[in-house]
């Protein structure tokens, strides 16, 4: 293999593929359905032509399911291995986050813009960057693997059409090696494998106390509004530490990954004084350790506030599950927790919204040993780190249970600043070329 023949290939693209990525950028591909789905087609037909151009045959399918979900625009495309090569499947994802507040970005979202050695924009990093990485990829690499190139276009809203679409497709997917480009590096300059995800589980909770609104001089003192329970309910989540008080849950300090305190402070942006929760070691806490966030809660805004008690509050309540335990499993413990805790006898509904597997990779091989070879000479000598991640990709435990035989490899283009589906989300473009540069090699070591 000639790795400077292929590095030079990648260095003399990358004027170009920033390029491309800007373009890419500026089409407002937010899957939610309260937003123009227009621009995911257009997203979808932006991925197709570029593919074309690398000479693969692509489709762009919107699958309908029996159950009558119809998902959102996804790309198949595929070239054929030579005689005793490996097929590769590449996964990434082209639908973003919505921007939110748009006051709290300091450039324009869908206008990708470069500042101090970093890209700018909504989904410069999560994932159009990792579409990218695909494309450019396949286009520097020597050939002789197989490729298929799977583009989803619903991961950001939970992908709810994935398990039928490996189904029904299974036969353009199947692969030696999957390579998911949809993580994060250790911290810029430093590349990692992710070899473990917590899967998440989300809940609908209603909170209700009263059948109407009570003026709170007449009635307030013998009930106490929705919102006083709620959050006295959401208090026992916790222990005084902030360590997680559900009973039934998976809970491992397994990591042996150092995280300074001071360097997690700085990545999280946590304010003066305040104390981080739980025990353990932090990674740990991040990576193999439950977490529960309250994500949401619909109340009375302040401005049209009056004096009345409030009847019913209902809330988001999110959960990370530690890998190891099914997703399910770990979110009837918390329903039945909130069931067993909501005080003043209040009545309380809890649904299921969102359940995603965790996953937990299997012993090292040669693959992961290439993989991280690749990565080595791509950072220039920096040896990867084996992270887990807090976050969930729920559909690599699909992949996982639908490919048994295939070894997965979650890598990424993020880092700790990139603020991923958070204002000003942005790419680090060293990075991004050296991402780049990784799976070129390692395409073409598979090769060999």
């Amino acid at each position: 293999m000639d790795i400077q023949n292929i590095t030079s290939r990648v260095d003399d693209a990358m004027p170009n593929v920033l390029k491309e990525l800007k373009e890419f950028v500026a089409i407002p591909s937010i899957s939610a359905a309260a937003f123009d789905q227009s621009k995911m087609d257009d997203s979808a037909q932006w991925i197709a032509q570029r593919v074309k151009d690398l000479g693969l045959e692509a489709q762009i399918i919107k699958l309908e399911t029996e159950s009558g979900l119809v998902g959102r625009p996804a790309i198949l495309a595929s070239r054929p291995a030579e005689p005793g090569k490996p097929t590769i499947l590449l996964y990434a994802h082209h639908d973003v986050q919505p921007v939110g507040d748009e006051a709290e970005w300091e450039s324009e979202p869908f206008v990708a813009t470069e500042k101090d050695g970093r890209l700018y924009g909504r989904g410069t990093a999560d994932d159009k960057a990792g579409v990218l990485v695909h494309l450019a990829a396949i286009e520097a690499a020597d050939p002789g693997v197989g490729i298929r190139l799977f583009i989803e276009g619903e991961e950001e809203i939970g992908s709810p059409t994935f398990a039928d679409f490996l189904q029904i497709y299974r036969d353009q997917l199947e692969a030696d090696v999957i390579v998911v480009a949809d993580s994060s590096n250790w911290n810029v300059g430093v590349p990692s494998l992710t070899t473990s995800l917590r899967g998440v589980v989300r809940l609908d909770v209603k909170v209700s106390v009263l059948d109407h609104a009570l003026h709170s001089g007449f009635f307030g003192g013998p009930v106490l509004d929705a919102v006083v329970v709620a959050s006295r309910l959401i208090s026992t989540l916790h222990d005084d530490e902030g360590n997680i008080a559900v009973a039934g849950l998976l809970q491992q300090d397994t990591t042996d990954v150092d995280y300074p305190e001071a360097d997690f402070r700085r990545d999280a942006g946590m304010l003066d004084g305040v104390q981080l929760a739980g025990s353990g070691s932090i990674t740990s806490r991040l990576w193999t350790k439950p977490s529960i966030s309250v994500i949401g809660m619909d109340i009375t805004p302040v401005d049209i506030a009056s004096n009345t008690i409030i009847p019913s509050v209902d809330m988001l309540i999110s959960m990370r599950v530690a890998p190891g335990q099914d997703a399910l499993e770990a979110g009837e413990a918390l329903a039945q927790h909130l069931r067993d805790h909501v005080p003043f006898g209040a009545q309380i509904e809890i649904s299921v919204a969102e359940a995603g597997s965790a996953f937990l990779a299997g012993e090292s091989s040669e693959v992961t040993d290439i993989a991280r070879w690749a990565l080595k000479e791509a950072w220039g000598g920096i040896d990867s780190v084996d992270i887990g991640q807090g976050g969930s990709i729920p559909f690599i435990a699909d992949l996982a249970e639908a490919f048994p035989q295939a070894q997965i490899l979650v890598t990424g283009i993020e880092d700790p600043d990139t603020r991923a589906h958070s204002a000003n989300e942005s790419l680090h473009i060293g990075d991004f070329r050296n991402a780049i540069a990784a799976e070129a090699l390692l395409l073409t070591r598979l090769g060999e």
